[in-house]
Order: structure tokens, then C-alpha cells, then sequence
């Protein structure tokens, strides 16, 4: 059972971004699960990135769906704030994807069996014949910017580095390339399959093939707030790790599948009936945005920051990324969930 008693707050204000892995977060919501460990949370969508994380570390949201590569800029100060963050929780594991204009894939002759490498070098030579080229990612500290960065690196490392990338919200990406603003972007799901569905792009490679396997989105909250706050991160934990576990084992998805859509997550016709690749392809990637064990580990965070001094062009500092790595993370909460829920069953 939890002890209310030792909870330090109750009424808690929890940010995220409309994408497929915000789910464990709206899952936990409806279920009542964090009813159950004694919260009144507060979901709140944020515009993007850079405001969820601004509110983050001034103390207007408590916790948030966070990018994982915020942790260690905020660490050393790259992100302008320098307010240390901390996770105790993984929400999801490499889990985006590079799409391109549709009629770019044409004109480029790249095809659904390329291999990464190969839509890369077909890409990497079109820029080399002096076309312009407006490629999108989330945020300069995430895993989307490096995987557009590493993917591109394949053909041409020099130009990998380069390339001037455009910075914009996941909600945004699918009206930047109906306008051609952007001809291609990488993001994280639903905003792939919204565009191709759409007509307007197609999903080229994975960042599985791509970059490791590592952190994506992670819950994220202020070293001090995490200080202050212990008991009540437990059981903030310990809720959504409950609805990961039940996410992970749900046979029927249409409950879930309709919360996204009430939340504008999903904001496009995709049906069993109609869309079943597609619609089978979500569910999957639900279920699997992490494995058993979501304990965030420093192995992720040590390559986030040789990702981020590599391409963010940053001097290294003077502690090493293991060790800036493991300030980043919060094991002992993250245990302490894990054993509190596996005692309550």
C-alpha cells in the first residue's frame, strides 16, 4: 500500500509533447493510476521543446515527457539554463524515423528497400550538384538531430556537419512539408505516418538503423525538485511504469488508440480495417517503446554527450561523460518504483 502520509506533494503538473511515447503518461492518467499512488497530476501540452523544458527548470511543471539528450546539455550548461535535470524513468528507446517528400523520393529514385546508406548517398549527391535542401529536427539536444546528422554522415561526413538543419515542433513537421517549408524531417511517431498517409512524404529509414540503441524520451525532472521530492517521485514512477507494464501486455487497443485521438496525438483516419499495416505498426510500437526494464542506463547518456560534442561542435569538459552521465540519472528511484509495484501485485 502507498503511504500517503509520506508523500511531500500531491498536486503535480506534468508536461509532455503530443507523440506516440507521451502514452504511458495519458495511460497512467486514465487508468487512475496515479490516483492510486496518491497524486492529483495535471497533464499539460506544451507548444515544443524548448518551452516544455524552460518550464521544467523554473519550476512551472514538476515533471516532464523530456527529450533525453536535454539531460546532458542541461548538465553542462549548453542548453543557456544550465538547471540540472534528472531522470529516474525511460519512455522510450530510439524510436523515430527520417521521412522525405514524396516528391523528392521520385526525383531521387529512392525506393522502400534502400538501405540507409544507400537513401543517404542518393540524398548526399543531390546536395552535392548545388540544390538546396531544408531538412527538420525537434530539438538541437535530441537524438533526432544527431540520427539526421549520422544518417547523412554515411555519405559524407564533412557534409554531415555542415548542412544547416531547421529546428521545429513535432505537431508543426507535417504542415512544413504540405507548405515546402521542409522536404524532409525526422521525428518521432505519429507525424511519419500522418504525412505519408497524407500523401506528402515517405518514411525512409528508422533510427534503429541508424544511431544505437539508446534513450529517447525519458521523465525528467530538476535535481532539486528530485531532492526535495523523493516519495512523491516514487509514486509518480512507480504509476507510470504500471501503465508501461499494462500498455506492453494489452491484447485491445481500442481504448487506447481513442485516447490518443482525444488528446491530438493522433489527429488522422487510420483504421484496423483500412490501415492495417500502418494501424498494427502504431500498436506495435506502443507496446514496445521499452522493454522490461526501463531504468534509464549511462551507457545512453555517455554516447548523448560524444553525440553532442561531435555535432553541437562543444569543447569536452573537464569530467568525463561517464561521470557527467550518471548525474543525469536517479537508479535509486527508479528501484524503489520497481520494487513498490512488483510488492503491490
Amino acid at each position: 500500500m502507498v503511504d500517503f502520509a509520506r508523500l511531500e506533494k500531491t498536486e503535480l503538473q506534468l508536461g509532455y509533447i503530443p507523440l506516440l511515447d507521451c502514452v504511458a503518461l495519458l495511460w497512467a492518467k486514465q487508468r487512475g493510476f496515479f490516483a492510486d499512488n496518491g497524486l492529483d497530476v495535471q497533464l499539460l501540452k506544451e507548444a515544443s521543446w524548448a518551452s516544455l523544458r524552460d518550464r521544467l527548470a523554473f519550476g512551472l511543471l514538476d515533471a516532464a515527457h523530456c527529450l533525453s539528450a536535454m539531460l546532458p546539455a542541461a548538465a553542462i550548461g549548453a542548453d543557456q539554463i544550465g538547471i540540472p535535470l534528472q531522470t529516474p524513468l525511460v519512455l522510450s528507446e530510439n524510436r523515430a524515423f527520417i521521412s522525405i517528400s514524396q516528391k523528392l523520393c521520385h526525383q531521387l529514385d529512392i525506393q522502400p528497400q534502400d538501405s540507409a546508406a544507400a537513401s543517404a548517398h542518393k540524398m548526399v549527391q543531390h546536395i552535392r550538384q548545388h540544390h538546396a535542401l531544408s531538412l527538420a529536427h525537434v530539438f538541437q539536444h535530441s537524438i533526432h538531430h544527431y540520427c539526421l546528422r549520422e544518417w547523412l554522415a554515411l555519405a559524407d561526413v564533412e557534409l554531415a556537419q555542415a548542412l544547416q538543419l531547421k529546428t521545429l515542433p513535432p505537431p508543426y513537421m507535417v504542415e512544413a512539408i504540405r507548405k515546402q517549408v521542409i522536404e524532409g524531417f525526422c521525428v518521432g511517431e505519429p507525424w511519419n505516418t500522418q504525412a505519408e498517409l497524407q500523401g506528402l512524404s515517405h518514411i525512409v529509414c528508422s533510427s534503429q538503423q541508424i544511431i544505437p540503441s539508446v534513450a529517447d524520451k525519458v521523465l525528467a525532472v530538476t535535481q532539486d525538485w528530485a531532492r526535495q521530492h523523493p516519495n512523491t517521485l516514487i509514486a509518480l514512477s512507480r504509476a507510470i511504469l504500471k501503465a508501461q507494464q499494462e500498455l506492453r501486455q494489452l491484447q485491445d487497443f481500442t481504448q487506447v488508440w481513442q485516447m490518443l485521438i482525444d488528446f491530438n496525438v493522433i489527429q488522422f483516419p487510420c483504421s484496423a480495417e483500412i490501415h492495417v499495416e500502418k494501424y498494427f505498426s502504431i500498436q506495435k510500437i506502443i507496446r514496445n517503446f521499452v522493454q522490461e526494464n526501463a531504468e534509464p542506463k549511462v551507457t545512453d547518456f555517455e554516447w548523448l554527450f560524444q553525440q553532442m560534442y561531435k555535432w553541437n561542435n562543444l569543447p569536452p569538459k573537464d569530467m568525463s561523460s561517464a561521470e557527467y552521465a550518471q548525474n543525469c540519472l536517479l537508479g535509486t528511484i527508479y528501484q524503489a518504483a520497481r520494487t513498490a509495484l512488483q510488492d503491490n501485485k
